[in-house]
Order: C-alpha cells, then structure tokens, then sequence
C-alpha cells in the first residue's frame, strides 16, 4: 500500500481573507503549490487581481474576490463564490486585519469599532458561514484564524486596540473549536511574532529615517529573537498548509505561535 502523505491539501477548497500580500498572500502561495484551490479575498480589489499574477502556476488554481469582511453581507458572498469555483469550502483562513498605532488616550470611537468591525467581527461571521457550509458537507474542514503574539504580550505603545481585539480572536478560537469539534472541523490560530511584509515596512518608514530603521532592525533582533531573524509571510504559511491538511487532525483550539522565540524574552 502506497503511504499518504499527511501535509497533502490536493484538491480542497480555501478562501483566504486578505490575501493580496503580506501573510494572506504568502498563504496563498503555498495552498496553491500544494495544490489546493483558493479564493483569494481582499479590500482592494485591483491588488487582488495583481496577486493573482504573482502565484505560481499550479498544481492548485486561485480566483480573486472584492471582499471587506467587516460588511454584512461580505461572509456568506465568500462562502456562495468558493462554492460556486470549487465545489465547496474546506479550509477557511482569517486572515483580513487592520492594526492602526494609536495610543488609548488619543483613541476615537471610531478607530475602536473599526478595529473591532474588521478583527473579529468579520472574521466572527466568515466562520460561522464557512462552517455552516462545511457542517452541510459533512466532511469536516479547517479553520485558521490569524492572531499575533500581541494577544499575550504588549507588543508597543498604540497597539491597545489591535492587541485587545488579537485576545478575541485566540478566545472565539477556542470557543468555536469547542462548539464545531463534534463535526470534525477544527478550529485553530496561529499567532506570529515580529514579520516583515509590505505594511510593517511602511509603518516602519513612516517613522524613522532610512538609517534610525537599519539599526533599528539590527538591534531588535539582537534584544527580541532568539532565532536571530525576523519572520517572513511563508514562515507562517508553513504552518498554514499544517493546520489545513490531516497532519494535524487531532489539533483543535490551539494558539500556535510563530515568533521565533520573541515571548521567550
């Protein structure tokens, strides 16, 4: 008898919320050289188009889709359109965040609900659709929801907002793998450290000078990563294509961190 391989997603079904760079796109890549067929959902939807351009050419297939998850309406269109390209849904990744750096007494309410709209609410509801089709199925699934080392930690000054909204989503992790583990769907998040993509170096370069940046880096790495490196989008994407495939079929509810060791300091 030939062995399986366990990493193998051949053939499933993704949607990945926000994944026109970065993590989301970094994702995707990999679900697609692996094989599986992804709908590819981002805010902007010309940067959607252009990813598409970007992934390798097969074995899996990917579309792209306009999506602001924090609408209503936005979770049940993601589900309706994977159903309609691939024939069903099977992993559902989370991955649509914002993290605007503002400090507590300088917040609005409105940057608050936005944060709120976008990290949970959206990724709240794009579960419950995802898993209602997969509960219908019957055939079990994947969700991944994207949380950081923020839920556990400070990671500065300003990030209040994210890292409160990043404890929500490693909280409802567990509720909902709780709620969906009799249909053999798990439910998990992954919770990366410090990587670097398109909208931490802007953030970045917002902030310092090009050579205030250069040590910068040097430094935090010395001070905050055992490893000795920042992260990079396919670090965590790795660990995607683990949670999504059978490899890891008795993993449900977990927080799995990414960071190189950075809570270890």
């Amino acid at each position: 008898m030939a062995a399986t391989n366990p990493f193998d997603i051949s053939g499933k079904a993704a949607i990945v919320t926000g994944g026109a760079m970065g993590i989301g796109f970094g994702i995707v890549r990999r679900f697609v050289e692996s094989g599986a067929n992804v709908l590819l959902t981002d805010l902007d939807e010309q940067a959607a188009k252009a990813a598409l351009a970007r992934l390798p050419r097969g074995p899996g297939r990917a579309e792209a889709m306009q999506a602001d998850v924090s609408l209503e309406g936005a979770d049940e269109a993601m589900v309706a359109r994977c159903v309609e390209r691939f024939g069903g849904v099977d992993v559902l990744v989370n991955n649509a965040g914002i993290y605007p750096a503002v400090p507590v007494l300088q917040m609005s309410p409105e940057l608050l609900d936005q944060v709120y709209q976008v990290n949970i609410r959206g990724l709240v509801f794009a579960s419950k659709a995802a898993g209602a089709r997969m509960i219908q199925q019957g055939r079990g699934g994947s969700i991944i929801n994207l949380s950081s080392i923020a839920a556990f930690h400070p990671s500065s000054v300003g990030l209040a907002a994210y890292g409160t909204s990043k404890a929500g989503v490693s909280q409802f992790t567990k509720s909902l793998a709780l709620e969906l583990a009799p249909h053999r769907i798990r439910v998990n998040a992954i919770a990366p450290g410090g990587v670097i993509t398109e909208g931490a170096n802007r953030q970045l370069q917002s902030m310092m000078t090009p050579e205030q940046e250069a040590v910068w880096r040097v430094e935090y790495v010395k001070a905050k990563i055992p490893l000795g490196r920042f992260g990079d989008p396919d670090d965590i994407a790795r660990v995607a294509v683990f949670l999504a495939s059978s490899a890891s079929e008795y993993v449900t509810g977990s927080d799995v961190l990414v960071d190189g060791g950075m809570l270890l300091t």
